[in-house]
C-alpha cells in the first residue's frame, strides 16, 4: 500500500498562488480595498452631512440666500439618500475586497499593535467589524427609504432626528475601525510592498525603481 502522505497535496490551496504574487503579497500593483474603504466612508459622511443641513435647513435658507446659493431642502435630503445609496452599493466591494486581500496577507513577524493587539487578532477584528459595519449601513438604507418614500414624504424635514444621532455615532465606529486597518498596514506591513521587501532582507534601492 503507498505511504498516505502521497495522496496529500504538496501545499496547501492559498500557497498555491505564491507563484503570481508580487512583493505586496497581491496579484496587482496596488491594493484595492483601501480605496474603497476611502469611497465608503466618503460617501457615508456626505450622506449624512447633507441630511443634517436639509433637517436644520429653517436656520440656514437666509445664510444661502446672502450666499446667493440657489439651495432647496428637498435638494439637500435629495443627496443625502443618493449617496447613502451608492454608499450601501460600494460597501459590498469594500468587503469583498477587503476578505479577499486579508486572505493573502502577510504580516510582518513578531509585531504588536499600539493597543497591544496581534496580527492575527487584528485581521479578525478588523473584518468582523466590516461586515457588522456593511450590515448596519444596509439597514440604515432601508430605514432611510422608508423616511422618504412612506414616513416623511410629505413632510420638509425627510428623516429623523434618531437617524441622524445613528449617523454621527456611526462616523465615531468608522474612525476606530479604520485604526485597525491603518495598524495592519503600518504597523504589521500587510500588503506594503516596501515593509515586505525590507523584511525580506531586500535592498530598496536595487528592488524599487
Amino acid at each position: 500500500m503507498a505511504p498516505a502522505a502521497l495522496y496529500l497535496p504538496p501545499d496547501a490551496p492559498i500557497d498555491q498562488l505564491a507563484s503570481r504574487l508580487g512583493p505586496n503579497d497581491l496579484p496587482y500593483a496596488l491594493p484595492i480595498h483601501p480605496t474603497l474603504v476611502h469611497f465608503t466612508i466618503g460617501l457615508f459622511v456626505i450622506a449624512i452631512a447633507f441630511d443634517i443641513a436639509g433637517a436644520i435647513y429653517p436656520l440656514e435658507k437666509r445664510l444661502f440666500r446672502f450666499l446667493a446659493l440657489p439651495v432647496t431642502r428637498a435638494g439637500l435630503h435629495d443627496v443625502g439618500w443618493y449617496n447613502l445609496l451608492a454608499c450601501a452599493a460600494v460597501s459590498f466591494f469594500t468587503v469583498a475586497a477587503g476578505f479577499y486581500e486579508m486572505l493573502l496577507a502577510v504580516p510582518l513577524p513578531g509585531v504588536t499593535s499600539s493597543i497591544g493587539l496581534e496580527s492575527m487578532a487584528t485581521m479578525l477584528w478588523h473584518g468582523v467589524g466590516g461586515v457588522a459595519i456593511l450590515l448596519v449601513i444596509i439597514a440604515m438604507t432601508v430605514w432611510r427609504g422608508y423616511q422618504r418614500f412612506a414616513w416623511r414624504h410629505e413632510l420638509g424635514r425627510q428623516v429623523q432626528w434618531s437617524y441622524l444621532l445613528v449617523g454621527l455615532v456611526l462616523y465615531g465606529v468608522l474612525g476606530l475601525h479604520g485604526t485597525l486597518g491603518a495598524e495592519l498596514a503600518a504597523e504589521f506591513g500587510v500588503h506594503v510592498t516596501a515593509d515586505q521587501l525590507l523584511a525580506a532582507g531586500a535592498d530598496l534601492r536595487e528592488a524599487l525603481p
